[in-house]
């Protein structure tokens, strides 16, 4: 840092209780530039070869960030990732000109990592040969810590007196060569990302919580990858207005139809065809491409080969046999909506209620985010399927049975042992 970033930051780490501090003299020093530099972005097996020994050759925690370009290309890909190490600086790398990037993850193997978010940017990480065995999540430790606000522009703000410009979050990464200001951006994202993560860790520790975080964080760093999405076409946006099969059956297959295009060209699926223009032509069902052209979505931009590619999905939804249909809704695995409770079980849903008060009380009383206390969805189903002595022992290991983690069974078994208790 230079010596006015250190006075700010030093100043700004005598953090209060409940979040960020509040006794920052001066406002906010404006983060311009990277202390080093723009560094030049490794777009070659040389150039990584000496990122590699550089980062194996550092000390301390390794920050990590990625840029995706999310609504412009297909897929979650990485476009350019960023790394901030003590003794090697800053890197920015170009995975599309080294896609393989395993080397390096495992240079830096056994060292904690710190992101921002990191269940966004393990995914694209993954994908191209860089997993963490250890994890600092700084969004995730601002949320146990208490902060309204955890954003990483923010969160840099409130704790170390530093305002980062987040103007090109949405730009597209994959364009090439990426312009200077987007670089900088990007290098700046890294820039400051340890200095955030010690003095988090000191605020978790005030507070009571470090332990607590330090078992989220070997959760995300053990998780295994999410298993494809089951009927993704039904997270079609406005698919709450399509009731019969027939027209879900329609919109499977623009959905398909959509994503094989979007594939094709790498592009994203919503630069394809629209969701409202897939609930449009599923609700009409258009018999022809000139009455699917009238509708929303198939204006006069769209040519005469694009229109019969959709009005052929179209045809082949109508001409399925009733057996081949969707059905609506998915098939159920956990409790039933909270909504219908009452009527299904009165008993559970006076459960569910006191459960919800109890755990909303607790973690108000903790400054946490209910959803990081505990899972809904844990809550739910402890509260449908109570043990059969719900005792802190049996309560205790349902919640633990649910992926409760040993701090969360700790703080929420006995509320919840009261809750199921609740009759009325």
């Amino acid at each position: 840092m230079t010596d006015a970033q250190e006075t700010a930051a030093d100043s700004s780490l005598r953090t209060t209780g409940g979040g960020p501090p509040d006794d920052v003299e001066s406002a906010p020093i404006p983060l311009l530039e990277p202390r080093e530099g723009i560094p030049p972005v490794v777009a070659d097996a040389t150039a990584l070869a000496e990122v590699i020994a550089a980062f194996a050759a550092g000390s301390g925690p390794v920050a990590v960030d990625a840029e995706r370009a999310s609504g412009y290309r297909y897929g979650q890909r990485a476009y350019l990732v960023q790394l901030r190490r003590e003794g090697a600086g800053s890197a920015l790398i170009d995975p599309v000109a080294c896609p393989d990037l395993s080397g390096l993850g495992e240079a830096i193997t056994g060292v904690e990592w710190v992101l921002h978010a990191a269940t966004q940017d393990l995914p694209c990480l993954r994908e191209i040969g860089m997993v963490p065995t250890r994890l600092f999540d700084t969004e995730l430790a601002g949320r146990l810590a208490g902060f309204p606000r955890v954003g990483l522009g923010a969160m840099v703000e409130s704790v170390l007196g530093f305002t980062l410009e987040k103007g090109h979050s949405a730009v597209d990464w994959s364009t090439r060569p990426l312009p200077e200001p987007w670089l900088r951006y990007a290098a700046l994202d890294v820039e400051l990302l340890v200095d955030l993560r010690d003095a988090l860790e000191k605020e978790l520790d005030r507070q009571g919580k470090l332990e607590w975080a330090q078992q989220e964080f070997d959760a995300i760093a053990q998780a295994e990858p999410a298993p494809p999405r089951k009927d993704p076409w039904r997270r079609t946006s406005g698919m709450h207005k399509v009731r019969r099969r027939r027209q879900m059956a329609v919109v499977r297959e623009l959905w398909e139809a959509r994503d094989q295009v979007a594939q094709r060209r790498d592009i994203s699926p919503g630069k394809v065809l629209g969701d409202a223009a897939i609930v449009e032509a599923a609700l009409s069902l258009p018999p022809n491409v000139h009455a699917l052209s009238a509708l929303n979505g198939y204006g006069h931009r769209m040519g005469r080969r694009q229109l019969e590619q959709w009005q052929a999905a179209v045809d082949r939804a109508k001409a399925l046999p009733d057996a081949e249909l969707p059905q609506p809704g998915q098939p159920v695995t956990g409790p039933p909506p909270p909504r219908a409770w009452a009527d299904k079980d009165p008993a559970a849903a006076a459960r569910l209620s006191a459960a919800r008060a109890a755990v909303s009380a607790l973690a108000e009383q903790l400054n946490m985010p209910q959803e990081n206390l505990i899972t809904p969805d844990t809550v739910r189903r402890v509260c449908w399927e109570p043990p059969t002595t719900p005792d802190a022992g049996a309560v205790a290991a349902a919640l633990a049975g649910y992926g409760a983690r040993a701090w969360q069974v700790e703080q929420v078994t006995p509320v919840l042992v009261t809750s199921l208790s609740a009759e009325d």
